[in-house]
C-alpha cells in the first residue's frame, strides 16, 4: 500500500484525557498507528459552556505536516460555543515527524466542569 493511500485512510485519533488524545490511527489492515501526538494542549472549557453547562464532542479534521506541525485543522461537527476552543487547542499539537502530510479526525469530550 502506497503512502498516500496509506494517508487517505487514516481516519481517527482518539480522546483519552477528558479532552486529550491518544494518537492518528491508521485504518489499514493491521490497524497500526501511524502518528502519534507529542504533545497534546487539553482544550480551555469555554465560561459560556460552563454557564450554560453545554456538554458534548466536537470533531476537528486535522492536517498534520511531514514535520509534525498542524498545518490546518477544520470543526465538523459539535456545538458552535465549543468549537473555537477545540481549534484553538489542536492547533497547538505536535506529532512524530514522517515522510509525508497526513489527515485525521480529533474527537475533543467536553464534560462539564
Amino acid at each position: 500500500m502506497s503512502l498516500r493511500k496509506t494517508a487517505v485512510l487514516l481516519a481517527l485519533m482518539a480522546i483519552t484525557l477528558g479532552a486529550g488524545v491518544s494518537g492518528v490511527r491508521g485504518q489499514d489492515s493491521q490497524n497500526e498507528v501511524l502518528r502519534r501526538a507529542k504533545t497534546r494542549v487539553e482544550p480551555v472549557y469555554p465560561e459560556l459552556a460552563r454557564r450554560m453547562n453545554i456538554k458534548g464532542s466536537v470533531k476537528v479534521e486535522v492536517v498534520v505536516a511531514p514535520n509534525g506541525t498542524v498545518k490546518d485543522a477544520k470543526v465538523v461537527g459539535g456545538h458552535p460555543v465549543l468549537a473555537s476552543a477545540a481549534l484553538d487547542a489542536v492547533k497547538k499539537w505536535r506529532f512524530e515527524p514522517a515522510a509525508t502530510e497526513s489527515t485525521g479526525m480529533v474527537d475533543f469530550k467536553f464534560e462539564g466542569h
